[in-house]
């Protein structure tokens, strides 16, 4: 190729700026969307100043058609997705789902995340690797919190799992589909539901054994570690009230514990007037008994979101106007939050105990539980004295939340604000996602028509408000997918995609056919982690077509390759939207990508061109 031609230096600039985009995004020098903000700038400049002429004479790489990765169908339905995800979370639909799929592990770590992946592994041959990243995620999230470990160990192995279960049937991915489509345009037969089962279970399930023992090893703990510094470090003093028929109603403790309150210390029992001290005897607790406790943040939200009001502490000789007023409480109905407030040095509250300062009637917002440094009498928090300095976890609407920014008493800690879900929108949350996953499913619907339905119903039923599906949406995700949907079109159109596999040809013409398909899906697949897996599908299925005649070889066997190779997106979060689903979750950067799913990488390779020579007869 002559390397004097103008095609060919806009060629080599695209490679630069490649190269330059995959530094700057596994080094983070630059933050991550400042460096996809950054791409797409250059490139619309370098293809101002020298345009790809299209056979209209038009330049096929103006900024409108740079651009238009902001518009794409595929980013609307990963947003809508987000949104979708997001509802789920907040009304905790997908919490039954998490305790079953624990029950059947015996709460075995290892036993939970293989069977939920292989669930997902499963699932994923059927129906849209995206979809069900998305229902996923809340179920990954609870498993995490009941295991105790990090959110981090389980979304890359998830988006991983839903990918090689995605090689195994023709409608797994639309990768798939897109292959089959363009062999039909070539000329050659497309693919039947289960053309390429055999050697995609191989492929799927040498990946798997990876994902589920290998790689949640190699995957950082950095969101736990931030998670710890702020929470974990700080035990809050609650009190449970055992309510009638709750889980706590005829519970008998056990060599004196109670081991169903798993990470809750039991500092006292208060039952009919009497204080009793552990070890605790082997009566069963009563309705209205009162159990004084310490535990983390995350350990008491999660038990009251398992048993709401339980953790809610009762005023002490309330008048009858209190009970009015309780029985209708604003931290009792919509949608709650909780947050962490500190009592300030000239607070009125010092020296004075929540039964006494009528917190919840004032800021219309309960307390539920308080921590001090020093340590604090086996009393109810509600009659400790408070002192300058206590934290105090509260629940309550979050516009009455942030309305405490101006109060003289407390200063909100802004980082500790969290929503609680909404179980009573549980069931309806539920089915708006069943019913938009079935309409994309089907086809009934085109996907981005579906989610994006779906993600209004969400809002509109009101699942979840306005704001909070606009936070739900990650900006990052935007600017990374419209920067490697420019890339990919800059790839194509320059000719530099085209460049590398002829290079390719020519380079292993004189060798063997499997070794010739095995550099070829070696190639795809780097590729496919820069370029989209569906640019990288369109863009090698007739290079595949190509190469195959040319070697004198069936071109099934290249075609199946291009659709496992352009599946393999596991070293770049850019390469398939469920890794950039997963991103935030997890708490990863682009070189943990790299870092973890390189290795699965090379192993989908070797399984392939391992298995491939024999099952194709080459």
């Amino acid at each position: 190729m002559d390397f004097t031609d103008v095609k060919t230096l806009e060629m080599i600039l695209v490679f630069i700026l490649i190269g330059g985009a995959l530094y700057f995004y596994a080094t983070e020098k630059l933050a991550l969307e400042v460096t996809s903000l950054a791409v797409i700038c250059a490139l619309m400049v370098v293809f101002h100043l020298l345009p790809v002429p299209g056979p209209d004479g038009k330049n096929l790489l103006s900024a409108k058609s740079l651009l238009t990765g902001f518009a794409n169908p595929a980013m609307l339905t990963v947003l809508a997705l987000l949104i979708l995800g997001e509802g789920l979370n907040r009304t905790g639909a997908l919490d039954s789902a998490a305790k079953l799929v624990n029950a059947v592990s015996q709460g075995r770590p290892i036993a939970a995340i293989g069977l939920t992946l292989l669930m997902v592994c499963s699932v994923s041959a059927v129906l849209n690797n995206i979809p069900v990243v998305v229902l996923f995620i809340p179920i990954m999230q609870a498993l995490a919190v009941r295991s105790d470990r990090p959110s981090g160990r389980y979304m890359m192995p998830l988006s991983f799992a839903a990918i090689l279960g995605g090689m195994t049937t023709l409608v797994g991915s639309s990768t798939n589909l897109l292959v089959s489509s363009a062999m039909i345009e070539l000329g050659e037969p497309g693919f039947s539901f289960f053309s390429f089962t055999v050697p995609g279970l191989v492929v799927a399930a040498v990946g798997m054994v990876y994902v589920v023992f290998i790689l949640p090893k190699l995957l950082p703990e950095r969101a736990s570690k931030i998670e710890a510094s702020q929470r974990e470090a700080k035990q809050f003093k609650a009190q449970i009230t055992v309510r009638h028929h709750g889980k706590l109603d005829g519970m008998t403790p056990s060599a004196g514990f109670f081991p169903e309150l798993n990470n809750i210390t039991v500092l006292s029992v208060e039952s009919e007037g009497e204080v009793r001290l552990p070890p605790y005897d082997e009566i069963p607790l009563q309705p209205d008994d009162v159990l004084i406790v310490a535990a983390t943040r995350d350990r008491l939200l999660q038990f009251h979101k398992e048993n709401p009001g339980a953790i809610t502490p009762d005023i002490m000789m309330r008048s009858g106007l209190a009970r009015m007023i309780d029985a209708d409480a604003p931290w009792k109905s919509g949608a709650q939050s909780v947050a962490e407030v500190m009592v300030t040095p000239a607070s009125r509250m010092v020296g004075r105990t929540l039964d006494t300062i009528g917190f919840r009637y004032r800021h219309d917002c309960v307390v539920l539980g308080v921590e001090r440094r020093s340590r604090m009498a086996r009393t109810r928090p509600t009659e400790i004295p408070l002192e300058p300095g206590d934290i105090l976890l509260i629940q309550g609407r979050r516009s009455d939340i942030e309305a405490l920014r101006g109060s003289q008493e407390v200063v909100l800690m802004e980082w500790s604000a969290e929503d609680l879900p909404q179980p009573h929108h549980a069931k309806r949350a539920g089915a708006i996602f069943l019913a938009t996953i079935a309409a994309a499913a089907t086809g009934i619907l085109p996907t981005e028509v579906a989610t994006l339905t779906g993600a209004a119903a969400m809002v509109i039923c009101g699942a979840m408000t306005a704001e909070e599906a606009i936070r739900a949406i990650d900006h990052k995700i935007i600017l990374l997918i419209a920067a490697a949907l420019a890339l990919g079109a800059a790839m194509q159109a320059s000719g530099g995609a085209s460049f590398l596999a002829q290079g390719l040809v020519y380079v292993l013409g004189g060798t063997s056919p499997a070794i010739v398909l095995s550099g070829f899906f070696l190639l795809t697949a780097i590729l496919a982690n820069v370029l989209s897996t569906k640019a990288t599908a369109v863009l090698f299925t007739p290079i595949a077509v190509a190469v195959s005649h040319t070697i004198n070889v069936p071109a099934e066997a290249f075609a199946v390759a291009v659709v496992f190779a352009a599946n393999c997106s596991f070293a770049s979060p850019v390469g398939y939207q469920t890794n950039l689903l997963v991103m935030a979750p997890g708490g990863y950067k682009f070189k943990d990508f790299l870092k973890a799913g390189a290795p699965l990488l090379i192993l989908c390779w070797l399984a392939f061109s391992l298995f491939a020579p024999f099952w194709f007869d080459l």
